[in-house]
């Protein structure tokens, strides 16, 4: 439990309000329980008239906190004897009925009162649950994810957060209402006979025990489970993304025996879970029986051998409040294995929320408005968290205005290179400055403010064309996006579909041909008008025709910026102020296309393969 609480406390600490109001309620619906049982007893007595003592008035409060059960006890039989003389025991009986549908009542409404205050707090942890996951997905660095599988990720997400929902916070009621019903019974029971509720005590770690050692793996078996569905999660995900693969190379078969294999997995790990699970109730109800059947043995051996403090009708009435209390009991064991099998699942989302985020923003961060200078890479060491270098010792200068490339082989480090300008990833060694600054000096929202982005997969969202235009610029009007559009050749086409800038572009742009995301994501680029520009083979996946309009977009995009251009195809950069080429992580060649030419090195060998 204690696992529990310390994972849990800081949700719990947004909603004291309703702990404290379950809490109060849960007290009154426990007492209204105890009193409205303790109206039996002179029910009991008056269908079997076992008792024919006369009783007198009591004054409340004699003989103090300690005499209070008796007094109650005594004057409860003196107006029930006042009740028998002037209205009959018939009517009595009634009355007394009535007096118990009214405590019932009362316990019922308290009860349901408190069960109520915590379904803003059940429902508010899992939101809250949520949102601290996917603000934490939207922090952390791309280096995570690109060790994580995305399938695991949503399987966190999805399934251990509803895990979470139906093991812990189901039993949050079970966890706050039953120590308060076992407190106020136990203490009835002690104050009615000490000598019972000693030896109970004494037989129920039998009841504790049994329960716990059922619960001693259920922890572990469920994380083993919940993982075995993450590889299900991932598999479908994957399944998803590359259908035309599997189709194309007939690999339905195979893949189906691979699913089927983790489902089946996924099936027996939780068969073992569920069989642990209901192995509870039937152990525990047993359990608690053989618990009755020890305490009325005991109770009536007090009884007959003449030295119990209660008579036969107290001794039901402590049983009827025994067997009230297994309840609770049963109800809290079956909490904490509850509680178990939903930890695997907070363990597990655990490692995204605990999961630490390497690219840091220092306390008072120095805002950056604009370029006025140059962007200088100075000495730049980078490599992934398994060591292998990417990138060894890399000097350049790019100065405001100027459009430089990068070239070379696929794995020679050019899209990591601009990576770190924006700080998707830090440098390892070495430092990158815009105007003299250190980037890792400046607040990260105002250096990526200056940076926008056209990558080789046109990146869209499953919503309008206008929203993914205006993805990132608040407040966007229709003529900005409009002509945004224009400037990327995009808007003809876009008038041309059913509802113009209001059409759906579908689960990544899918409705949508490649030239035409390209050109969307360029006029995205255009409304966010930023003064460095990122371009990564904008334009190595498509077609001649629509090439040649992408590519006429990106120049109008270029024309004033500061250019940073990856490409394969050399036509597409014969043009920029100067050209890099990388081999293996180092840059081997600078210059411009004449020069390079020229040199007769790894930049002309390039070229000519391209030519021929």
């Amino acid at each position: 439990m204690r696992d529990f609480f310390s994972q849990m406390g800081k949700y719990f600490a947004r909603y004291k309000g309703y702990i404290a109001g379950t809490f109060a309620l849960n007290i009154l619906a426990a007492l209204f329980n105890v009193f409205s049982f303790s109206i039996l007893l002179p029910i009991l007595q008056i269908l079997f008239r076992v008792n024919t003592e006369r009783y007198e008035f009591m004054e409340w409060g004699i003989g103090g906190v300690s005499n209070l059960v008796e007094v109650l006890k005594n004057n409860g039989y003196y107006y029930s004897q006042e009740m028998i003389a002037h209205y009959g025991p018939s009517t009595t009986l009634l009355m007394l009925g009535g007096i118990l549908a009214f405590l019932t009542l009362l316990k019922t409404a308290t009860y349901f009162g408190g069960s109520a205050c915590l379904m803003p707090l059940r429902t508010g942890i899992v939101r809250d649950i949520r949102a601290d996951i996917y603000k934490k997905i939207l922090s952390l660095p791309l280096s995570f994810f690109s060790e994580e599988r995305k399938g695991d990720i949503l399987a966190r997400v999805s399934t251990d957060v509803n895990e979470i929902d139906s093991s812990i916070t189901s039993s949050l009621d079970m966890m706050i209402k039953n120590p308060i019903f076992i407190l106020v019974y136990v203490g009835t029971m002690f104050a009615m006979s000490w000598q019972l509720t000693l030896f109970t005590l004494l037989v129920v770690p039998l009841l504790a025990g049994g329960i716990g050692r059922i619960g001693k793996k259920l922890k572990q078996n469920s994380l083993y489970a919940q993982s075995k569905w993450s590889d299900g999660i991932s598999q479908i995900e994957e399944t998803l993304g590359g259908l035309r693969i599997i189709k194309a190379f007939i690999a339905e078969k195979k893949m189906e025996d691979r699913f089927m294999a983790v489902n089946n997995e996924y099936r027996n790990a939780s068969m073992r879970v569920a069989i642990r699970q209901s192995a509870a109730h039937p152990v525990s109800e047993f359990l608690g029986t053989c618990m009755i059947v020890l305490v009325l043995w005991f109770g009536g051996y007090l009884i007959f051998s003449g030295s119990s403090p209660i008579d036969a009708s107290g001794f039901i009435y402590y049983l009827v409040i025994l067997y009230t209390t297994l309840q609770p009991i049963k109800d809290l064991s079956k909490a904490g294995y509850s509680i178990q099998k939903g930890l695997a699942s907070l363990e597990r989302i655990n490692k995204i929320l605990r999961a630490e985020n390497s690219i840091r923003e220092k306390e008072n961060p120095k805002k950056i408005e604009a370029l006025n200078g140059s962007i200088q890479l100075e000495h730049v060491d980078f490599s992934y968290t398994d060591g292998h270098p990417i990138l060894k010792d890399i000097n350049l200068t790019i100065q405001k205005g100027q459009t430089i490339a990068l070239v070379g082989q696929s794995g020679s480090g050019k899209s990591t290179l601009v990576d770190l300008i924006p700080r998707y990833h830090d440098v390892c060694g070495g430092a990158i400055k815009i105007d003299g600054e250190d980037v890792r000096n400046l607040s990260i929202r105002s250096l990526r403010s200056l940076i926008g982005n056209v990558n080789q997969e046109a990146i869209l969202f499953n919503d309008t064309v206008f929203n993914n235009i205006a993805f990132g610029v608040d407040g966007a009007t229709q003529e900005q996006v409009e002509a945004a559009a224009r400037i990327a050749n995009a808007h003809d086409f876009i008038m041309e579909m059913e509802h113009g800038y209001q059409t759906n572009v579908g689960d990544r742009g899918g409705r949508l041909s490649g030239g035409q995301r390209q050109r969307i994501s360029i006029a995205r680029a255009i409304l966010k008008n930023p003064p460095i520009l990122i371009l990564d083979e904008a334009t190595s996946a498509l077609d001649t025709e629509s090439e040649r309009l992408v590519q006429d977009a990106l120049e109008k995009l270029m024309k004033s910026r500061t250019t940073i251009a990856i490409a394969h195809r050399l036509s597409t950069i014969r043009h920029a102020s100067e050209i890099y080429v990388l081999h293996e992580g180092q840059i081997v060649e600078r210059g411009t296309h004449e020069e390079l030419i020229a040199m007769n090195g790894y930049y002309k060998k390039l070229n000519d393969m391209q030519a021929l």
